[in-house]
């Protein structure tokens, strides 16, 4: 099976739509997406109801969730409706493997998402390391490194 195949049929299958970076990328909405960036296999952009951005130069290893949405509230019964929320990513970002990325977060260029963290409202400052669960932000880490 090539690759269009494969994709076509995955595609029906899934009504993921086809993109630019991998056939397993699953990305819901329009999110506005700069140039070469890289998203590896089964990861996320969901932007339906908000706006999500992804600077240039942008690295998003493989189980990323860049995700603008959060039903809990709802669910619950605390609100009527999804929380939905923008994402800023400025250009040159590292994402690491198994991160979530949220609603209501703007990390800041040359910034570094460790893997496995849990990003979740706020303003990340560029050059920052932001690594853990809750996530923890060093601002500022990478002005100097060489």
């Amino acid at each position: 099976m090539t690759r269009q195949e494969f994709q076509k049929l995955f595609t029906e299958l899934t009504d993921i739509p086809e993109n630019r970076f991998h056939p397993l990328v699953w990305i819901g909405g329009e999110p506005e997406i700069g140039e070469n960036v890289y998203i590896g296999g089964m990861s996320e952009i969901y932007a339906k109801g908000a706006r999500v951005v992804i600077g240039d130069n942008c690295d998003i290893a493989s189980f990323v969730s860049i995700n603008c949405s959060d039903s809990h509230k709802r669910c619950i019964g605390l609100m009527e409706e999804v929380d939905k929320q923008d994402i800023i990513i400025e250009n040159n970002v590292y994402i690491g493997t198994q991160s979530f990325i949220g609603g209501g977060v703007h990390i800041g260029h040359h910034s570094v998402v460790g893997a496995g963290t849990i990003v979740r409202r706020g303003n990340y400052p560029p050059y920052s390391l932001i690594v853990g669960n809750p996530a923890v932000v060093k601002p500022g880490y990478y002005m100097d490194k060489d």
